[in-house]
């Protein structure tokens, strides 16, 4: 564990987050530290000479022994005086990590940003495979080997451009009409796909549940792949999950076994860009998460949802939060957060 990596006794002016130019926060500590995982012992694996800097001696490695796997990591920043009852957890999409919130790809500042200015204490995680939550062996731990995403289904699959759109010349990309995702500085958002592998969902579900358990009561706003485990770890802990905020959220548990009776009383916001009607893909996502809502509604729960465009704002991705009008969707779910009395 690396807590604490910045503590002061007295509340620290941290204007370096958020820019020169706006008002200075008080930072009453930041640190980080890994959660979840399991101890792994592995033996009968050959062992091989390296040579691990350039001009040093070769080294013989032997890849046997134990190993700490399927840990989550987790970053924090606690305000001084926080406004809001509760920290607010922000989980990744997938093939993505928590840069996801932090600077948007064009410079701007991101969610983290905003909401520690909304009076939010703000925790920013790596999922297990993701970022500092670092790999394991495969196909010894890890079954299966990852696989990476070219930057032309990021571009079509969170709708920032239509199907075939896509050019290795940026210049000739073809945008949606009247996007709100910065599309100057896509190279610059390709840089954060992270590898991925279609077989660790367990020990993922395992990590967020143990990251819930250590850290909250909390709010959990959650983007895309990462949905799911939000839901099943509401469903594990729905007295230490006081709401949940589903962003553009591709997965969930199946609503016919799941058990909503448990999370009545965990208010759960969906929320929605544009352009979900070109694509059959994300009109099934859609329904889908319908019928999971409608399904927590008829149990007694508070399922809402904020469709964008059908509120009058248009062109924005399923990439929300890095959107150029970022900043006017995480102030709506701000005061959602605030209808349900979690931030004064």
């Amino acid at each position: 564990m690396a807590r604490n990596l910045l503590r002061a006794a007295a509340a620290l002016t941290v204007a370096t987050l958020v820019g020169c130019a706006a008002p200075s926060l008080q930072v009453a500590e930041m640190g980080s530290f890994h959660v979840g995982g399991r101890t792994v012992t592995l033996s009968g694996l050959p062992a091989k000479e390296l040579v691990f800097t350039p001009g040093a001696p070769p080294l013989k490695l032997d890849p046997n022994g134990d190993f700490e796997v399927e840990a989550l990591y987790a970053r924090y920043t606690r305000l001084s005086n926080p406004k809001a009852k509760f920290p607010l957890l922000l989980w990744h999409g997938g093939g993505l990590a928590g840069t996801t919130f932090e600077t948007k790809p064009d410079g701007q500042p991101g969610w983290e940003n905003f909401f520690l200015r909304a009076g939010y204490d703000v925790y920013v995680s790596d999922a297990v495979e993701r970022g500092r939550a670092s790999w394991a062996r495969y196909p010894e731990i890890f079954k299966s080997e990852p696989f990476f995403r070219p930057k032309k289904e990021a571009w079509e699959l969170f709708r920032i451009g239509d199907t075939d759109s896509y050019a290795t010349d940026p210049a000739r990309r073809r945008a949606l009409p009247g996007t709100q995702f910065p599309v100057a500085a896509f190279d610059q958002f390709a840089t954060q796909a992270i590898p991925r592998w279609g077989t660790n969902d367990a020990a993922t579900q395992a990590a967020y549940d143990a990251y819930v358990d250590k850290v909250c009561p909390c709010v959990i706003v959650v983007h895309s792949q990462g949905g799911n485990f939000a839901f099943n770890s509401a469903l594990k802990y729905p007295q230490k999950v006081k709401a949940l905020v589903a962003v553009e959220t591709s997965g969930s548990p199946n609503p016919d076994t799941y058990d909503f009776s448990r999370v009545k009383g965990v208010p759960m916001l969906w929320v929605w860009g544009d352009n979900l009607g070109k694509f059959a893909f994300w009109e099934r996502i859609a329904a889908q998460q319908e019928k999971f809502r409608n399904s927590l509604v008829r149990a007694g729960g508070k399922g809402e949802r904020i469709v964008l465009p059908e509120i009058g704002i248009s062109g924005n991705s399923h990439m929300l939060m890095m959107d150029r009008n970022s900043d006017q969707i995480a102030a709506l779910i701000d005061q959602w957060l605030a209808r349900q009395g979690l931030r004064n």
